[in-house]
């Protein structure tokens, strides 16, 4: 592909610590960030919406910056300080003007190998691509062994479970080798042959009126912010909500399964592992709505 067949890239922007908000083709780290070097670091991301008129809102602000202190709080026994973390975010999406949907992610680092002590602060809005959008219709999935026991983190807290880092290789080579097998998604299981989570996103069955998914404790899924918004609001309209561990056989008999995120909503899985799931769409599109999406 040459360079004219390539499609041109997002609109993106990026705000620094100290800096304010800076070219997004200007450098934000050096090369003894342990973030870069080492991956030591957390982020967080949500969903930005702007309308014609350029006013944006963000989605779950607050709840992303409270994952973000408690993976930081997991990682190095500090917490971030929200208050500078609001006033960048205010103002980044007020400078932001692109009509449509938008990705918001933060992004903390442990600072520099030789100076400690001192967090990098990064975050930048980059215009949400084609294909997040596309597979809001509906993903192929495949299974991966994520290759730790569905209890491994139960007394392991140096495992990180839970914890959103910028350690991100194992999801990326995961991601690319959906690719290669030719779906969208991969859905992580445990060495004993439990569902885990996406590698971005959450896990939401539902059956006989019960939605359920896998509980966070010992399994070191991310406490996902997607999947407990559509619990809350599945609970009010009349529907029972379940935290237990699910064999993916049982997904080929449910109702409807679902990965669910912060950015790309509640994608209906179409296929696992080359077997056809059945998911109506009327419930897709209340699972949706939950999420905070349309349909």
């Amino acid at each position: 592909m040459t360079s004219k067949d390539q499609p041109p890239a997002p609109a993106q922007l990026v705000a620094v610590h100290g800096r304010g908000i800076v070219s997004s083709k200007k450098h934000v780290a050096t090369a003894d960030d342990l973030g870069f070097t080492r991956g030591d670091g957390v982020f967080d991301a949500t969903r930005v919406r702007t309308g014609s008129d350029g006013i944006s809102t963000i989605d779950n602000l607050e709840a992303h910056l409270a994952r973000l202190d408690q993976s930081f709080l997991r990682l190095t026994g500090e917490h971030v300080d929200r208050d500078y973390w609001r006033e960048l975010v205010d103002e980044a999406v007020d400078a932001w003007s692109h009509p449509g949907e938008a990705v918001l992610k933060l992004m903390q680092t442990s600072g520099l190998e030789s100076v400690q002590g001192i967090p990098l602060l990064v975050l930048s809005i980059t215009q949400m691509s084609e294909a997040s959008l596309a597979q809001r219709a509906g993903i192929r999935v495949t299974t991966l062994d994520r290759g730790t026991a569905s209890d491994a983190h139960l007394d392991a807290p140096w495992l990180l479970g839970n914890v959103k880092t910028l350690s991100y290789a194992v999801n990326m080579a995961a991601k690319r080798e959906a690719h290669r097998r030719g779906v969208d998604e991969v859905l992580f299981t445990s060495s004993d042959g439990y569902c885990l989570e996406g590698p971005t996103a959450a896990l939401v069955v539902a059956k006989d009126g019960v939605l359920t998914t896998t509980p966070v404790e010992g399994t070191g899924i991310l406490d996902s912010i997607t999947q407990k918004q559509v619990f809350a609001k599945a609970e009010k309209d009349g529907w029972r909500t379940e935290y237990r561990l699910i064999r993916p056989k049982e997904l080929a008999k449910a109702d409807g399964v679902w990965l669910v995120s912060s950015v790309r909503g509640a994608a209906p899985v179409l296929e696992l592992d080359g077997r056809e799931l059945t998911t109506e769409a009327k419930l897709t599109k209340k699972i949706c709505k939950y999420a905070g999406f349309k349909n």
